[in-house]
């Protein structure tokens, strides 16, 4: 079983990495093995609806967006992190969420489909709620499980060094990684028993007239 960390802030080592280090941390303990893929701080474009993934298999523009999809296959699970930009997501972790899902969802690629994942904001005051709840917005679309905490996934502080002292989020952090850990365990537990995945009907596209 392995899970992949997203680290969505410009910043490699910053904020966001704390929180996702502990995340890290308590998968690894529970027999997990967890990586962390950052997306660098290079500009990501955004989607721009062309749809060459339905025909291409993959996002016309060949950056980060792909090379994330390419490893994505050979993992179970997943948690995207994010720092908080004015109570959102960060606009370089939004332009790639929107162009893997669309583009993975359009190729049926399958990679991301019941497989269970979260979201982890930092901030250093407030607005990570609506973060969070802008990027649980992309796994509703795709037959994923949302693992949740004993609160928000969430931490503050305006430094690493801050976070350390928010012990609260910290231990969120921990919670969110058994949880998910307890999820694959069981999963892996039911395929071994002979329980299928739910099977999911298809053809039905529809739009507001029709």
């Amino acid at each position: 079983m392995k899970v992949l960390l997203v680290n969505g802030s410009p910043h490699q080592h910053g904020c966001t990495d704390r929180a996702l280090q502990e995340v890290k941390g308590a998968l690894e303990k529970e027999g997990v093995e967890a990586d962390i893929f950052w997306l660098e701080n290079e500009p990501i474009r955004g989607c721009i609806a062309c749809n060459m993934c339905i025909k291409n298999k993959k996002c016309i523009f060949d950056d980060v967006v792909n090379k994330f999809s390419n490893i994505a296959k050979f993992y179970d699970g997943f948690v995207f992190g994010t720092p908080t930009y004015y109570a959102s997501a960060s606009g370089q972790i939004t332009a790639f969420m929107d162009r893997v899902f669309y583009s993975n969802m359009n190729a049926g690629s399958g990679i991301f489909d019941h497989k269970p994942v979260a979201s982890v904001a930092s901030c250093r005051r407030a607005g990570d709620v609506a973060a969070l709840d802008q990027l649980n917005k992309y796994y509703g679309l795709l037959n994923m499980y949302i693992v949740c905490s004993t609160y928000w996934n969430e931490v503050h502080g305006f430094t690493p060094k801050h976070v350390e002292q928010d012990e609260e989020g910290l231990q969120t952090m921990r919670n969110l990684g058994r949880n998910m850990a307890w999820i694959l365990k069981s999963i892996e537990a039911g395929k071994k028993a002979g329980v299928k995945m739910p099977e999911t009907e298809t053809g039905h596209y529809t739009h507001f007239i029709r």
